[in-house]
């Protein structure tokens, strides 16, 4: 087996042993596709009501740059999209757009694990512009308010109604999560320390392997968590 193949089974195997999305056993279908080849495109995995450019989605439906991915409540999206894959929660909307890779994406609401490929990326929600550049991200996306933590990886926060308001973040393992405010008390601080919440190191595991990769925690020693 070559040493990529290995990487892949063995971050199938943790995953298989951690798995759970809102709380319940990995759902076939998610696991049909993680063992499958070649690597599984598009939806992959669908809980509840899906809408890809406002039709219903199912197992297997296209996602390309360019395209709209909302969830309803108590449904949950899995897709991959090149090299980058994602994990959209319930109540959520992301636009996409770019050509041949995402280059860019739109959270207006909703909750968003993702991990990414090499080369630039950005998101930008409500209150905040996110820079990317290869990592794994979760963000929480309200009007007010913007939860992001970067899993591991590097991003670069600014507000976006204080655009002198900014952060470059690198972390190795949920580091420093940030709170990112549409607005700041006096004296203005946009941009504050925030806890871990609301995911975990096994969905990070099943959205590397869906791309083929492994999260560089894998193999260190760090003990896995669910926030």
């Amino acid at each position: 087996m070559k040493r990529h193949e290995y990487a892949f089974a063995r971050s199938r195997r943790e995953w298989f042993k951690r798995a759970a999305i809102g709380g319940a056993a990995m759902p076939l279908l998610l696991r049909d596709a993680l063992a499958a080849r070649p690597q599984p495109r598009g939806m992959v995995m669908i809980k509840g009501e899906v809408l890809v450019n406002g039709s219903a989605a199912r197992a297997g439906t296209p996602v390309e740059p360019g395209d709209s991915v909302v969830t309803a409540t108590g449904a949950v999206a899995v897709f991959s999209v090149g090299k980058d894959a994602f994990l959209l929660r319930q109540n959520s909307e992301l636009r996409t757009s770019g050509s041949a890779l995402i280059a860019s994406m739109r959270l207006l609401t909703g909750k968003l694990l993702s991990v990414f490929g090499t080369g630039p990326r950005s998101i930008t929600t409500p209150t905040a512009t996110i820079g990317i550049r290869g990592t794994g991200i979760y963000l929480e996306a309200e009007a007010e308010r913007t939860y992001v933590c970067t899993c591991y990886g590097v991003v670069d926060l600014e507000a976006s109604n204080m655009p002198a308001a900014r952060e470059t973040v690198r972390t190795t393992h949920h580091d420093a999560p940030r709170y990112v405010y549409a607005h700041g008390d006096m004296p203005i601080k946009m941009i504050e320390v925030a806890p871990v919440i609301n995911h975990s190191d096994a969905e990070l595991i099943m959205l590397e392997a869906l791309v083929g990769r492994e999260p560089p925690f894998v193999g260190t020693g760090r003990q896995y968590q669910d926030y």
